[in-house]
């Protein structure tokens, strides 16, 4: 099977990324994130947007609101945090680790403003975490749906690209809400 350019190139970009530009990248987006979130009502918060077709985005996560875009990527957050520090022990992945990437990471349709605490709260514990741990790469590897087999160092860069995934959703649907606003 020959890899596709967006693997090859996420690989590399992965490669060239030091501990503290992935750390650094992390930071940046939670900080991001929290500014989307400011002024931002509860019942906005809850309320679904579609967005259009974005890389990253499947069909089935085009219709959410911000808070459920905020709790799948604590869950996303909490596996990806589980994998590399398991990865880094040499364990066999358990838990959070061995969650099915497709069903066990949709949000619920009632997701709420507590969402924004625990998006917060599995980004810091990550970065935390991740000043604690030793040698990220070379560890054993596990693999990730489309680009592959990744060490810890891999998938602790995986932590902010997927970030950045998703906040371009959540970035698109905060501007609908204010345009659905300001035209009521």
């Amino acid at each position: 099977m020959k890899p596709s350019l967006t693997r090859t190139t996420v690989r590399s970009m992965f490669i060239l990324t030091s501990r503290k530009q992935a750390i650094s990248r992390t930071l940046s987006f939670l900080l991001k994130y929290i500014q989307l979130a400011e002024g931002l009502s509860p019942e906005g918060g809850q309320r679904s947007m579609e967005v259009p077709p974005m890389r990253g985005v499947d069909e089935d996560m085009r219709r959410w609101s911000f808070y459920m875009i905020l709790e799948h990527n604590a869950i996303v957050n909490r596996s990806i945090s589980a994998i590399t520090r398991q990865l880094v022990n040499g364990e066999t992945l358990s838990g959070a680790a061995a969650i099915d990437p497709k069903k066990d990471v949709m949000p619920s349709e009632s997701a709420g403003e507590e969402q924004l605490k625990l998006f917060r709260d599995s980004v810091t514990d990550h970065l935390e975490m991740i000043g604690g741990l030793g040698k990220l790469r070379g560890t054993k590897t596990a693999p990730h749906m489309i680009f592959g087999d990744f060490d810890a160092h891999k998938w602790n860069c995986m932590f902010y690209f997927h970030l950045g995934l998703h906040y371009k959703q959540a970035e698109y649907v905060i501007n609908q809400l204010k345009l659905t606003d300001l035209s009521q």
